[in-house]
């Protein structure tokens, strides 16, 4: 049999092994101890490796070991400053308290909304305003100018010509004059107040939609920030974790350089991500928000209007099918990153 006194081992990147590329033995004829089981004896397996690998390691291994003692107590996440969310999302001195509840922003636009009390509010505003009134005065007086200036001299003159300015018939003629200013101012007012009567209703539909709206961005302003919440608190946790588990991972790298000769392989994950469940529920919070607000873009509800029982706005449509698209996206994401 023979007996190694020296051998070296070159790594095979195509195996993945280490190969035997030289040895130096001596050969032995005499006596040799078989080792069974049950048998008594110190036993102890070495692995050497050429004299150029050991060294190189061996200072490779002095180089981890002062860098991990000048970084182990010296984490790069202890300096990190949690994050306010509120200062985050809103800026600088405003809180989430800050802000009335969505029920208090319901019931402050919604509740008690009577759609033919306001819609006769934004008529007689409109059409019985007072500058409705202006304009009828002003053409009255308009009128009573071209009467005093045009019309009643020239009727005048024509009585005085026929010698019936003391008759009746003067005074007929007067009366005659007076009708026809009357009939036309009037006119003029039913006219004007009649063109008045759409402007009234799109005064009514944009104050529904005003209403509708205000709630909707609000509601989607709170989604919004609670999936903001969620992230901050998330990367919050995440740097404490970090700093308390520094000691832990630098010495995760040294143990990785003690196992090198070996082909040890270090898998290495990062501490304190988002939970799926986490990651999930900000997805399908961001995607619903964004989806309602493309999707109420897309979707412009029409309102229809009768004379006596004005019609309440259609509902967004859109906005609903934006928000299930939107999270169905967002949580899709989530699972994939």
């Amino acid at each position: 049999m023979k007996i190694n006194t020296y051998v070296e081992f070159l790594w095979n990147k195509k195996r993945q092994i280490y190969e035997e590329v030289y040895s130096e033995f001596e050969e032995y004829n005499g006596e040799a101890a078989l080792c069974k089981g049950g048998g008594g004896g110190d036993q102890r397996t070495e692995i050497r490796y050429a004299p150029y690998i050991e060294a190189h390691h061996a200072d490779f291994l002095n180089v981890v070991q002062s860098s991990r003692k000048a970084v182990i107590n010296d984490s790069p996440f202890a300096s990190y400053t949690d994050i306010e969310v509120d200062d985050a999302f809103f800026g600088a001195g405003y809180l989430i308290s800050s802000f009335p509840s969505l029920y208090d922003m319901y019931g402050k636009f919604m509740a008690g909304l009577d759609i033919e009390v306001l819609f006769t509010q934004e008529f007689e505003d409109t059409v019985n305003s007072p500058v409705v009134g202006d304009l009828v005065a002003a053409h009255s007086a308009m009128m009573d100018d071209d009467i005093e200036i045009n019309s009643l001299p020239r009727f005048q003159a024509g009585m005085r010509d026929i010698n019936s300015v003391m008759s009746s018939s003067f005074v007929v003629g007067k009366a005659v004059i007076e009708d026809a200013r009357t009939k036309a101012l009037s006119l003029f007012g039913a006219d004007l107040k009649y063109r008045l009567i759409p402007i009234a209703v799109d005064r009514w539909k944009t104050h529904l939609e005003w209403n509708k709206n205000v709630v909707g961005v609000y509601a989607e302003i709170m989604k919004f920030y609670f999936s903001a919440k969620t992230d901050v608190d998330e990367t919050n946790y995440a740097m404490a974790a970090k700093n308390k588990l520094w000691p832990f991972t630098v010495l995760d790298f040294e143990r990785a350089a003690l196992g090198a000769l070996q082909g040890a392989v270090n898998e290495k994950k990062d501490v304190a991500g988002a939970s799926t469940t986490a990651k999930v529920l900000s997805g399908a919070l961001s995607g619903a928000a964004m989806g309602a607000m493309v999707g109420s873009a897309w979707n412009t509800p029409a309102v229809a209007a009768t004379a006596t029982a004005p019609a309440v706005p259609a509902s967004a449509a859109g906005s609903m099918w934006g928000a299930g698209t939107g999270a169905a996206l967002g949580i899709a994401s989530a699972l994939t990153y």
